[in-house]
């Protein structure tokens, strides 16, 4: 098994030299690290052969996968309060 870690740096946004917290971020950084994950794939399909219709449904469905997930992270949010509060954390 061979394991290799590349160190990456990114340039700094603001012109100050120190102690600024805004980077460059990669599109990779912020979705799933999997290269065939849907949400990934789906993020890099050309949209230029959709017709005006198509935009619209996909708009529908991706609507409807916010409030799904909006949904399960306010649950998850809920647990963990819970949990919290349970343990008196």
């Amino acid at each position: 098994i061979i394991i290799s870690v590349i160190a990456t740096t990114y340039p700094l946004l603001t012109s100050r030299r120190t102690g600024s917290t805004f980077l460059i971020m990669d599109m990779d950084e912020i979705f799933a690290r999997k290269p065939a994950d849907p949400l990934m794939l789906m993020t890099r399909q050309d949209l230029d052969p959709f017709s005006v219709e198509e935009l619209h449904e996909r708009l529908e469905i991706l609507a409807l996968e916010t409030a799904r997930v909006k949904q399960k992270l306010e649950g998850a949010v809920n647990h963990r309060a819970s949990a919290d509060s349970l343990f008196k954390r």
